[in-house]
């Protein structure tokens, strides 16, 4: 590939909006040519953020997961964890202004600080983003048996906790990936078309799904303050903070519209605004729908909504047939949201891979002249995914386990943005931004963030027997989160010291640091 020199400092001064041409001088100020096809406008850049988010994919997952562990009171932390994540988005529609740059996470953490921190963002990133794309994928489990019984391929039980259902889940995951890979080689104009009418089906599926379900309420919305006895005798913050872990699993990825910056037309305004827009809808639209199910659910207290979650209150309430028929839409919004996260992912490859930063960075960072997409970060990406899911053939423990982990990476990897984000403002080195800024209110938005973010990491990594070995009888999956981290970093640490080393050799130049223009491992002046 070809890098363009661009000048020191950390954020070129913006280009002045006037279409494509005036986009690709912005992204050349930055030190790299446009390659990427520039075909998103607006709700295409939001659609890319809902998806990824997707409501009706993590919440018809893990409402069951909330509920079983804090009760209806559960309730409550979808609120406190969407004003933390909103804290964070608003520090990254900041960065999508001054930094309209694709892989967003790894490219804001290394101009903001150094080449190190950077490359870990986006390594703990990547990880997260694939392991996700593998989570997606087998949330197909939860709906497709559910709409048509020819969809349970290996036995009888549907459960994704079950074997029966845990190996199911891995071939219908699987023949997603295959088909969510193909769509985003193909290019991205046909990627945001699938994805855009999608995310309209899933707004319309979520808006008609609350009515459906308030109307047939079963109970008033004084059910949010019961904890149903899940505390047992003790504190219910215990019960409370696990059964946060849900809020957490499912908001995040709003940075997507980020991700695809260099095939947004004017990113500048376009990506902040869509990275704000996509959490506040998630987050209103999840909150309606949580409200909605607990009143509508045929009973708080027999034990069936912790086992059936939402799919239980759906074909308890509304019928098998209009019941189904909300399913296929659930479903169709779990196919996005898998093609969404392996979007993400791939462009996340390809920035690194131009900056010559991973193994096989000369051929990841190809891009084809024809489609516009770097076809083979999607494959590895795709690959990766679907092997990850023959973890869960027999030990769906396991692969719990493993995505929960997951967050904890996604989590760290937005911290290695929004402290080195606080310490850069605080220090006055913050470059002047166009369009969306926090002004002064950006400290204390900054600090709010980072403390949040640092909260829910150990919240969510930290050793639970419940959480993380529910069976019992195994400590290496209750120290799980700490285990996988430690082993994550080590060989991340390996494979940076040694990509440094091999590039030392062949350029003599350093890895690049805050403001160096980028340069690719096999670069052609």
């Amino acid at each position: 590939m070809t890098t363009i020199s661009a000048p020191s400092g950390a954020s070129p001064s913006p280009a002045p909006s006037g279409g494509a041409a005036a986009d690709s001088a912005d992204l050349a100020s930055f030190g790299y040519e446009q390659q990427l096809h520039r075909k998103l406008g607006s709700f295409a850049s939001f659609a890319a953020g809902f998806s990824f988010v997707s409501i009706l994919t993590t919440v018809f997952q893990l409402f069951a997961f909330g509920f079983a562990f804090g009760g209806p009171a559960f309730f409550w932390t979808w609120p406190l964890v969407f004003a933390g994540q909103l804290l964070v988005a608003l520090c990254f529609a900041e960065l999508a202004a001054r930094y309209p740059i694709a892989g967003c996470v790894y490219q804001w953490s290394r101009r903001l600080s150094t080449g190190v921190t950077g490359w870990f963002a986006g390594w703990l990133m990547l990880l997260g983003q694939i392991v996700s794309v593998a989570a997606a994928a087998i949330a197909l489990q939860v709906a497709l048996p559910q709409i048509w019984s020819g969809f349970q391929l290996v036995g009888t039980d549907t459960a994704l906790s079950s074997k029966d259902g845990a190996t199911n889940a891995v071939l219908l995951g699987t023949a997603l990936i295959a088909v969510t890979t193909l769509i985003t080689a193909v290019g991205v104009k046909v990627m945001s078309l699938v994805n855009s009418v999608g995310v309209a089906c899933e707004l319309v599926g979520v808006a008609l799904l609350v009515v459906l379900l308030f109307a047939h309420s079963e109970r008033g919305p004084s059910v949010v303050t019961e904890t149903g006895g899940v505390q047992g005798g003790g504190s219910y913050v215990g019960a409370f903070l696990v059964s946060a872990l849900m809020a957490a699993y499912v908001m995040y990825g709003f940075d997507s519209a980020g991700e695809l910056a260099e095939e947004t037309r004017d990113p500048r305004r376009t990506a902040p605004r869509a990275i704000v827009r996509a959490l506040v809808a998630s987050g209103v639209a999840g909150l309606l729908l949580l409200l909605a199910a607990l009143m509508a659910a045929p009973s708080v207290t027999d034990g069936e909504l912790a086992h059936g979650g939402l799919p239980y209150v759906l074909t308890s309430q509304l019928g098998t047939g209009l019941g189904k028929a909300l399913l296929v839409d659930v479903a169709v919004a779990m196919f996005v949201c898998t093609l969404a996260i392996q979007t993400a992912a791939t462009r996340l490859v390809f920035s690194m891979s131009r900056d010559g930063v991973l193994p096989g960075s000369a051929r990841l960072a190809k891009v084809s002249p024809r489609t516009g997409t770097p076809v083979l970060p999607a494959l590895v990406v795709g690959v990766l995914a679907a092997a990850l899911l023959l973890v869960n053939v027999g030990r769906a423990e396991l692969f719990t386990a493993l995505t929960s982990v997951a967050i904890v990476l996604v989590y760290l990897a937005y911290l290695l943005v929004t402290v080195p984000l606080l310490v850069a403002r605080l220090r006055g080195r913050l470059p002047a931004g166009d369009g969306f800024s926090l002004g002064r209110f950006g400290p204390a938005v900054n600090a709010a963030a980072v403390v949040y973010g640092v909260l829910m990491a150990v919240n969510i990594g930290w050793p639970r027997a419940e959480v993380y070995d529910p069976e019992g009888g195994h400590w290496y999956l209750e120290w799980f989160a700490a285990l996988f981290l430690a082993g994550v970093l080590a060989v991340g640490a390996a494979a940076y010291g040694l990509l440094r080393r091999e590039r030392g050799r062949a350029t003599s130049a350093p890895v690049p640091h805050a403001g160096s223009a980028p340069v690719a491992a096999e670069a052609t002046p």
